[in-house]
């Protein structure tokens, strides 16, 4: 017959904290640290507020509760803060679209004159700023068009072919329609912006440049 002490002394020191972790020498969870069954988080539950239990006097808060309204107040914080997000991102492109079909305020300054540009012919000019190249043209019914020299895709300068109707870009194959500037063809995204001119007497003048993202 087993000694019931020889078996308890075993168990002892088959638990002994020098042999965790050893295999086979003691169970799993021998040493996990037991919860308390009270210790669970639960919803608000309204019946506390009608029957308190008694240890409510000396711990007022009830973490549940807490707990359950600190999750909605977060919650509620996210959505006013990425409705906010989103109605500024949204203000920021509008803002974005009136400036880009709003024409640039931009000084009166002279292109050229009417009998210097014959039918077919193209003027090169500096507008708004001296930097910002620019082509007008002498179209068949006698118009004249003026448009940004820059392509729109990386900024080459473009060439009229006033005979295929096009404005060309030699950099990646480009073409946009010579009377409108708008991009029919190749990478280029948008239109060309265009010169907005005026005519006084012979002489052709720019007076505002028009941004466009269509024609």
């Amino acid at each position: 017959m087993a000694d019931p002490n020889s078996t308890d002394e075993a168990l002892v020191r088959l638990e002994d904290p020098e042999r965790r972790g050893l295999t086979g020498t003691t169970p799993a969870d021998a040493f996990e640290v037991a919860r308390d069954p009270e210790d669970v988080s639960r919803a608000p539950d309204p019946a506390d507020e009608r029957h308190p239990p008694q240890w409510r006097q000396d711990f007022p808060i009830d973490w549940p509760k807490d707990e359950h309204v600190a999750r909605r107040e977060f919650a509620r914080f996210l959505v006013l803060t990425s409705s906010a997000f989103v109605a500024g991102q949204g203000f920021i492109a509008a803002q974005h679209l009136i400036r880009e079909r709003r024409p640039a305020a931009a000084e009166r300054r002279k292109v050229t004159a009417l009998s210097a540009l014959p039918v077919g012919a193209a003027a090169v000019f500096s507008y708004p700023g001296e930097h910002d190249k620019c082509i007008a043209v002498r179209l068949q019914d006698g118009s004249i068009v003026a448009f940004s020299q820059a392509c729109t895709h990386l900024s080459c300068a473009v060439i009229p072919k006033v005979e295929e109707g096009v404005f060309f870009c030699p950099c990646h194959e480009g073409y946009f329609d010579l009377r409108t500037g708008r991009n029919i063809a190749g990478p280029p995204p948008r239109p060309l912006p265009r010169i907005l001119l005026e005519t006084q007497g012979d002489d052709v003048y720019a007076v505002g440049v028009e941004q466009r993202t269509v024609t």
